[in-house]
């Protein structure tokens, strides 16, 4: 039997058939931190995935950014629905169903692993007749290693119903998060000791920034694993290395624990009873006045039975009358500018770090989830402190949240100039004075298996290289020898395995230290413009005022974000990779503009809250030397009427 004593309250024993953990809030806060963190750890773990599942698809960055965005569809179009049946249904059995949804919503993302055929990339030697990406004139030196692709197996492959089945996934996943963290506060907030529920609702609120850091670091470990690692054999296991431009990682991997996390964490919800007793602290008695008004809590709900009907007809006029706020909507907009920020770093600064210091997928995402996500984690906390310690009036709230935006822009402005050009890649930013030295090789616009030449120079092949022989090098991979194209002095120059790199690597230190910090700052003014929400808005708008804040954040923010991050990254890509003469995904990038567009685009967001921050500040403060006037003028009246 539970500890916890049941009130006098005769409504209180039908819940308590569920006896024993199930009848325990305590118990409540621990199952639903375990199944928060399994959702969030799945948007992490997609977010570090994103690229390369472009990478295995032949995705457009623009087509990537909309599957990450699009569970937000599902999330927008219920989220009206659940503010309605909140106190309608049975929450701990809805939160449940909705985790099992969300569950089947993520084995739907893995799904397109099992149903398509094998990751097939450029090998160093081609049986094709157009000799895509072997020696110049060579012929099958090594048939061993060869790894055929004919348009015919593409064809047969599933390629074209993978988009769907992924969007699919999404929208299933957005549709079954939508009462799970709304349900589960709420629940909680009624159940609880008054003096706990903020303790218990910190937790969860913790886990929201914990839980994506687990999922890039989840993605970190599995995308070092190859992609078919379950559909190798012997003969073939001698492949990629992960620091190779074509490497695609176990993607699928993370997905099927993820998902079978999520539904073992959704079961224990079909248990709960659809109300409980409240919790009760031994040592402090409830005096029977606060006894009787949490008796009566639930029945306040009552006044909220309208109809369906009734509800949507009104819904647009609560919508005008908190937008008609000035201060609440000029806070929100600001946090949206600073959410579309946060949304498209998430999905894709792993790819920038990547490309930008050429460090691999697996290394940018443990970056993300070890640094970035704890930096806002310890702003957002450091912002709450601040907020107590300094008992902040809504107008020095204004006045924080300006200052430390505008801090982060000046952070993130030098993050411009930290970043190298594009490496020299023979016929796409850098010409030969000998062009035609590769004509007569007839090598493929499809090929990539990029090689450096001894020159400095970087070949999408060895067959762009004019290179004729191949030997075997045990700490490169493959040495290529009599390159045409390779500038040397006297005879024929060379070329070795993979990309010759921009040398940028060592100045990833100073642009993850400086990001951590613009990160850090910019989150101080989380906590804070929330709580500028809840004190200018009407007591019984708050929770209205905050639904429309998420569905603002989702709808200008979230859903948009990505994909105007991925289009903006699209546009700096100076060769598009081509399969059965279909583009997919992007081969090189002109990296000055991708860093431009990319972080140029986080400015602006971060100077968009700060324009909206230091808009509600003026306004408070003249409302507040109004108010001053109107105290002093009426003090004034007062001295003289006397």
């Amino acid at each position: 039997m539970t500890a916890i004593e049941v009130q006098g309250n005769p409504q209180t024993s039908r819940p308590c058939r569920s006896v024993g953990l199930f009848n325990n809030i305590k118990f409540f806060v621990l199952c639903h931190g375990m199944l928060q963190l399994a959702q969030l750890l799945v948007s992490g773990y997609l977010k570090g995935s994103i690229t390369t599942i472009e990478k295995r698809y032949g995705f457009s960055s623009q087509k990537s950014g909309l599957l990450a965005a699009f569970n937000e569809v599902g999330n927008t179009v219920l989220i009206v629905f659940v503010s309605f049946f909140g106190s309608r249904v049975h929450r701990p059995r809805c939160i449940g169903i909705g985790a099992m949804i969300a569950s089947v919503g993520v084995f739907l993302i893995a799904l397109p692993h099992f149903i398509s055929e094998n990751y097939i990339y450029t090998g160093y030697n081609s049986s094709t007749k157009d000799n895509s990406s072997g020696l110049c004139k060579s012929q099958n030196i090594f048939p061993e290693k060869e790894y055929k692709q004919t348009c015919d197996q593409e064809k047969s492959d599933s390629h074209l119903g993978v988009y769907p089945i992924l969007l699919l996934g999404q929208l299933l996943l957005g549709i079954g998060g939508v009462p799970i963290q709304p349900f589960g506060i709420s629940y909680i907030d009624d159940f609880a000791e008054k003096r706990n529920s903020p303790f218990y609702l910190g937790i969860l609120f913790a886990l929201t920034v914990i839980g994506p850091a687990f999922g890039y670091m989840m993605s970190s470990v599995f995308l070092r694993f190859y992609v078919d690692i379950d559909k190798m054999f012997s003969s073939n296991t001698d492949i990629l290395e992960n620091d190779d431009p074509r490497w695609v990682g176990a993607w699928w991997l993370g997905f099927l624990m993820a998902a079978t996390l999520l539904l073992l964490t959704s079961l224990p919800y079909l248990f709960f009873p659809r109300k409980m007793s409240r919790e009760e602290i031994v040592e402090a008695p409830v005096e029977p006045s606060t006894e009787k008004m949490m008796e009566e809590k639930p029945k306040t709900e009552t006044k909220e039975e309208v109809s369906l009907t009734e509800f949507l007809k009104s819904f647009p006029k609560i919508v005008m009358r908190t937008l008609r706020n000035p201060i609440y909507l000029l806070v929100v907009l600001a946090q949206v500018n600073l959410a579309a920020m946060v949304a498209g770093l998430a999905t894709f600064m792993g790819k920038f770090i990547e490309r930008q210091f050429a460090q691999t997928a697996s290394f940018s995402n443990m970056m993300m989830g070890g640094l970035n996500i704890p930096s806002a984690m310890l702003g957002i906390m450091a912002g709450g402190v601040i907020l107590r310690k300094l008992g902040l009036t809504v107008k020095s709230s204004a006045a924080m949240c300006t200052v430390a935006v505008l801090l982060s822009v000046v952070f993130a402005i030098p993050l411009l100039f930290i970043g190298c050009s594009t490496q020299n890649v023979s016929g796409i930013n850098y010409n030969l004075s000998s062009q035609h030295c590769s004509i007569e090789c007839s090598c493929s616009d499809e090929a990539f298996n990029p090689v450096c030449g001894s020159d400095g120079v970087e070949f999408r092949s060895p067959c762009h290289a004019g290179c004729k022989r191949v030997v075997s090098n045990k700490e490169k991979g493959w040495n290529y020898t009599d390159c045409e194209c390779v500038a040397s002095v006297g005879s024929p120059g060379y070329a070795v395995t993979g990309p010759c790199g921009n040398k940028c690597s060592n100045q990833l230190i100073p642009f993850m230290i400086l990001s951590s910090i613009t990160c850090f700052v910019a989150s101080l003014s989380h906590t804070t413009s929330f709580m500028m929400i809840l004190r200018t808005v009407t007591p019984e708008d708050k929770s209205f005022a905050l639904g429309i804040q998420f569905m603002l954040f989702r709808v200008l923010a979230f859903l948009p974000a990505p994909v105007l991050y991925g289009r903006a990254i699209d546009t700096a890509c100076i060769l598009w990779g081509k399969t059965c003469n279909k583009t997919t995904s992007c081969s090189y990038y002109d990296l000055d503009l991708f860093r431009h567009r990319f972080l140029g685009l986080q400015i602006f967001f971060i100077f968009g809250g700060f324009v909206f921050f230091f808009l509600s500040f003026l306004i408070l403060r003249r409302t507040n030397s109004m108010q001053e006037q109107n105290e002093s003028v009426s003090n004034q009246t007062k001295s003289e009427s006397s």
